[in-house]
């Protein structure tokens, strides 16, 4: 960890114009919160030391990121972004290397960007860097007010006049500050301005007026630093984050008919020569290998799928666990705790769940294979179903090698059938069977003749 590196990342809005329950920064790109990404860009450019300032909801938020490395800050009144950079101030007491402030609400952000920031602001030995964007519509935006190199000031849209508002150049929220000038530049602010509020933008005035350097750096991709604050523009961030993945796993290898109708989580694995058909969502912590082919409207979540492997149309897989050379559909659903050792096949409408699937053992459609444990080459037959819940617990099924099952078997478990064992179809199986036997389970067929003529209506 660099010691001289610190970010603070705002993150206290309520995002009243989300119409939404949830806080603003928890709401999902491609898979991950929104705050994911500034943080996952703060550590990329080497801002290890991470400071995030909450307030609506801060409990939730705190919750949803327990497993990392954070100091958090409560800003329980929303009296602007230098107020939130305030209440930053004690947790990073002693703290005199360089600060980076971001927003949460910006998640387009790239790490690359920052680097390219950081290495700049070093360079010019700046008190402030500010990352700035040309926009062709540039309203509601604070205005860049420059003088050659030196960055004067920002005015805010509310408080610029009419010249300033023509300015192109907009300020997106993103600093690199000398931390030492920044915190005693904090106490001097004052909220005299059109909202009332404490502005940060002031802190930039206040460094030039004391002629220290103050620098602007303009983004090069002006989508990079869109903010978020309605569902309109979570869906345009969610479309741009979608693309960038797509991008880097084909460049990786990776195959897509249509890629604007493939979704795939931030984190995702997929392997080189795999083929992704349109309408395909994998989402969560899944891996898929080298050389699958995933057909339309699969969706695969928190799941692994080894090499070789085909998942054909409208198949749903969640949390579990395929090996290689499996094939899988299509509509077949492979519920949490399912393992196919390899070699296998699940086809139309099989359903499984909790149910380990020994190395080529089939089942082609139509059957349910619930809390069982089956051996290798093992064939189930259409209709086939192992009932597991006897309406108070979940039993076990267990078969082992060989077995070949009939169609339209029921094993009402907790059942064992032996290896090399023939289940003749239409049985229900109540007790266990020994290797090497055929077991029939059914009542005697009784035939009535002249049944028919007797009970059925004459046609006229």
């Amino acid at each position: 960890m660099d010691k001289h590196l610190a970010a603070v990342i705002l993150a206290a809005g309520k995002g009243t114009r989300m119409k939404s329950a949830l806080p603003k920064v928890l709401h999902p790109i491609c898979g991950q919160p929104m705050l994911h990404y500034p943080l996952q860009a703060a550590r990329q450019a080497g801002f290890e030391r991470l400071c995030v300032v909450i307030g609506h909801q801060s409990e939730r938020v705190r919750e949803h990121f327990a497993d990392s490395e954070i100091d958090w800050v409560e800003q329980r009144e929303q009296l602007g972004t230098g107020h939130a950079l305030m209440c930053a101030a004690e947790s990073l007491a002693g703290f005199s290397g360089t600060l980076l402030l971001l927003c949460g609400d910006v998640p387009l952000l790239e790490g690359d960007t920052l680097e390219s920031l950081l290495a700049f602001h070093r360079d010019e030995q700046a008190a402030v860097t500010v990352l700035t964007a040309e926009m062709p519509n540039p309203s509601g935006y604070g205005r860049i007010i420059r003088e050659g190199e030196q960055v004067l000031k920002i005015v805010e849209e509310k408080d610029a006049s009419e010249q300033q508002k023509r300015i192109g150049e907009i300020n997106t929220g993103t600093y690199l500050f000398a931390a030492e000038f920044v915190f005693s530049a904090l106490q001097n602010l004052n909220t005299d301005n059109a909202q009332g509020e404490y502005y940060l933008t002031d802190v930039v005035a206040a460094a030039a007026a004391a002629g220290k350097r103050v620098r602007g750096v303009c983004v090069n991709e002006p989508s990079e630093v869109m903010g978020i604050n309605d569902r309109c523009q979570l869906a345009e961030a969610e479309a741009v984050m979608r693309w960038r993945l797509n991008s880097a796993l084909m460049r990786d290898g990776v195959s897509m008919i249509d890629p604007t109708t493939v979704y795939v989580d931030a984190g995702v694995q997929v392997g080189a020569d795999t083929v992704l058909h349109p309408n395909v969502q994998l989402r969560g912590k899944t891996r898929i290998g080298a050389g699958c082919i995933v057909e339309t409207g699969v969706v695969v979540v928190d799941s692994s799928v080894a090499d070789g492997c085909q998942l054909k149309a409208g198949s749903a897989i969640e949390e579990a666990q395929i090996g290689p050379t499996c094939k899988v559909g299509p509509m077949a659903h492979l519920r949490p705790g399912t393992v196919l050792t390899g070699n296998n096949k699940i086809g139309n409408f099989v359903e499984t769940k909790k149910a380990l699937l020994g190395e080529g053992s089939q089942s082609s459609h139509l059957t349910y294979i619930g809390d069982a444990e089956v051996g290798r080459n093992v064939n189930f037959g259409c209709g086939t179903i192992t009932c597991n819940y006897d309406g108070a617990q979940k039993h076990q099924t267990t078969i082992e090698d060989d077995v070949f099952i009939g169609s339209d078997v029921q094993f009402v478990a907790p059942v064992k059938i032996g290896r090399n064992s023939l289940i003749g179809a239409g049985s229900t199986i109540t007790k266990d069977v020994p290797a090497d036997s055929l077991a029939i389970s059914r009542a005697e067929q009784k035939n009535i003749e002249g049944w028919a003529l007797r009970k059925k209506p004459k046609k006229s």
